[in-house]
């Protein structure tokens, strides 16, 4: 039987989907973190996404479209386009890379989970085994944000 100071000691955590639209680059906003599962909504341009191919070897995460369009890469030459309520899971080890394909923001909800090997979930890898830096300019996230004045996605 648990006790009432057991039903104490772990609290939940509220978050709201809302996030300022981009006129230009890319900008992310944790919304829960437990150190395990991480949540994330996040903001591209029209043109921009996460273009180098890679792979997160320790992270198991999803992609959630909630609003505009996203091509998904990968390696054999394949793409994927997916739209508003249609989501992607990528295991540890799984090589993509994105763009925003619709003329307008795209808003993701991203989830990521920390697998048994732990570690560093910012670490990716390239095609070629090298670790890449998200925001490099290989990775096409050097451009300075500029945010849409007074427009949410909520």
């Amino acid at each position: 039987m648990t006790t009432d100071a057991a039903l104490t000691d772990v609290a939940p955590d509220f978050f709201k989907l809302r996030i300022q639209l981009m006129d230009q680059g890319s900008f992310r906003h944790m919304l829960a973190d437990t150190g395990n599962l991480k949540i994330k909504i996040r903001c591209y341009a029209a043109g921009n996404g996460e273009n180098a191919m890679h792979a997160h070897y320790n992270q198991d995460h999803s992609f959630v479209i909630l609003d505009g369009q996203a091509r998904f890469h990968f390696p054999d030459g394949t793409k994927r386009e997916l739209n508003r309520n249609e989501g992607i899971m990528l295991p540890a080890g799984c090589y993509y890379c994105f763009e925003n394909s619709g003329p307008d923001a795209l808003v993701v909800l991203r989830i990521e989970s920390i697998t048994s090997s732990g570690g560093n979930p910012e670490i990716r890898k390239g095609a070629q085994g090298q670790q890449i830096d998200p925001h490099a300019p290989e990775n096409n996230r050097s451009k300075t944000p500029i945010f849409r004045p007074n427009a949410f996605y909520e």
